[in-house]
């Protein structure tokens, strides 16, 4: 049976018989359509969805970081304001601050105006100016203070070793009305039981405010009823400041 012609594209080059010698070196040529065909792989370019999430993403963060500064921004603005309100309340254009050992959070110093005394955690002015009641309590008021408010018997033996005992000083005690109903003017209830009046006091029948005097016959420093436009020394009372 006759064996079918098979043709392949492969050219045989047979090299030359030398004398005495055959070489079995050949050399085979396939050409190059027999090969399989490189496959090229095109990159693409980024896509426009991808585009516009890298931009997306850019302004989320920059709103972020502009919400982040002007948070900040509004903060220090809060802070600075209420420093600039405090320091215009007060009227001073000096301090005074000691160490602070309480137990204000944050805050190491403790500080009072120029020439105001410390004592707890209040800081106390005496003028030696003399006004009625109510110009008193304004005079105090300008200075972001009020008329004194005592709350112990501590706290008035503190104040009275700075007074003069020859005159007399309003304190922020008043019955303006007449009635016997006082009052502070910082409203701290008044406690008929927590009194420093002298001997028959408090007397009168009409509207009176309250003086600290010195009666050396008596027990010292106490209470007495004045009338309101009489003039007298004052002392302040105001808290500390603490920073």
């Amino acid at each position: 049976m006759a064996l079918p012609n098979i043709y392949t594209d492969v050219n045989f080059k047979n090299q030359p018989v030398s004398s005495g010698t055959v070489s079995d070196s050949s050399s085979c040529t396939i050409s190059s359509s027999a090969l399989p065909k490189k496959t090229t792989v095109h990159k693409s370019n980024p896509g426009f969805p991808t585009l516009l999430l890298a931009l997306l993403i850019f302004f989320l963060v920059l709103a972020i970081l502009s919400s982040v500064g002007l948070t900040t921004l509004f903060h220090m603005y809060s802070d600075l304001l209420e420093e600039k309100n405090t320091l215009q309340q007060l009227n001073h254009a000096k301090l005074h601050c000691i160490k602070n050992h309480s137990s204000v959070e944050d805050k190491v110093w403790s500080c009072c105006p120029k020439n105001w005394k410390p004592f707890g955690s209040h800081c106390y002015f005496t003028s030696r100016d003399s006004a009625s009641w109510s110009d008193s309590e304004e005079k105090c008021s300008h200075r972001g203070a009020h008329l004194l408010v005592i709350h112990s018997q501590e706290e008035q033996d503190f104040i009275t070793d700075t007074l003069n005992p020859r005159a007399h000083y309003y304190v922020g005690l008043s019955d303006t009305e007449g009635h016997g109903k006082w009052q502070w003017v910082d409203q701290t209830p008044f406690n008929q039981n927590a009194t420093s009046w002298h001997a028959d006091e408090p007397s009168g029948n009409k509207g009176f405010c309250v003086v600290l005097s010195y009666h050396p016959n008596l027990k010292g420093w106490g209470w007495s009823v004045a009338p309101c436009d009489g003039y007298h020394r004052l002392v302040c009372k105001m808290r500390q400041l603490y920073v």
